[in-house]
C-alpha cells in the first residue's frame, strides 16, 4: 500500500434517532488515488468534549495555541489573604450593621480603617497610601480616599453611634459601671432614688 498524504481534518455527522440527535467526529485525511478524491478515516474523537474536537480542528486548520502562562505576563501582584479574612470576619460578625442601616461611604471608610488598623497599624495618612498596596481598597469600595476623608469619617462616626438602637443600652451600661468605680453600687444608687 504506497503512503498516503493529504489534509488531515476532522469531519462530523449528525443523526437522529428517538427524537435525540447524535453526533459523531471523525478525524479524517483525504487523498487522491487513481484520480479520484478518497477519504480514510484515521480515528474517532467521538468521546472527547466538544470544546476539544473544536480546539483539534482548529489546531488543524492551522491555527496556533500557546500555554495561558506563556501569553500572559503578571506585571502586578497584590497581597489578599489578610485583608480577606479580617473583612470576612467582620461580615460574619455583623460590624456594617454596627455603623447603620443603610451603606455610606463612611461606614465603608470606618470600615476600611478598622481592617487596615488589625493588619498593619498606620496613621492616617499612611492608612490610605497603605491599602493600595492590598486589595482593601477596591474590596470595600474606597480607592479613591485620602486622609481628609479618613478624618471626615472619624468626625461622622460619634454622631452616628449616638443615633444607634443599641446605644440607649450602651450608655446605660456605661453610667451602671461609672456609678460602681464612684464607690456606689448601681443597686444601692437605684435604692436610694426609689
Amino acid at each position: 500500500m504506497p503512503s498516503r498524504g493529504g489534509a488531515v481534518h476532522v469531519v462530523t455527522t449528525q443523526r437522529r434517532y428517538k427524537g435525540r440527535v447524535y453526533a459523531t467526529h471523525l478525524l479524517r485525511r483525504s487523498f487522491r488515488e487513481d484520480g479520484k478524491v478518497k477519504n480514510e478515516t484515521l480515528g474517532n474523537l467521538s468521546h472527547l468534549p466538544e470544546p476539544v474536537v473544536d480546539l483539534v480542528r482548529r489546531a488543524l486548520r492551522g491555527e496556533a495555541f500557546v500555554p495561558a502562562g506563556e501569553r500572559f505576563e503578571i506585571v502586578a501582584s497584590r497581597p489578599h489573604g489578610d485583608v480577606a479574612a479580617v473583612v470576612r470576619a467582620m461580615r460574619r460578625l455583623g460590624f456594617a450593621e454596627l455603623l447603620g442601616s443603610r451603606p455610606c461611604r463612611e461606614a465603608e471608610l470606618v470600615m476600611a480603617m478598622v481592617v487596615a488598623r488589625i493588619v498593619a497599624p498606620h496613621t492616617k495618612l499612611a492608612t490610605s497610601r497603605w491599602w493600595h498596596t492590598r486589595t482593601l481598597a477596591e474590596d470595600l469600595g474606597v480607592a479613591d480616599a485620602d486622609e481628609d476623608d479618613l478624618y471626615r469619617a472619624m468626625d461622622w462616626l460619634p454622631r452616628t453611634l449616638s443615633t444607634a438602637p443599641w446605644t440607649g443600652w450602651w450608655s446605660a451600661r456605661t453610667r451602671s459601671s461609672a456609678s460602681w468605680r464612684g464607690g456606689t453600687s448601681h443597686r444601692a444608687a437605684w435604692r436610694s432614688t426609689t
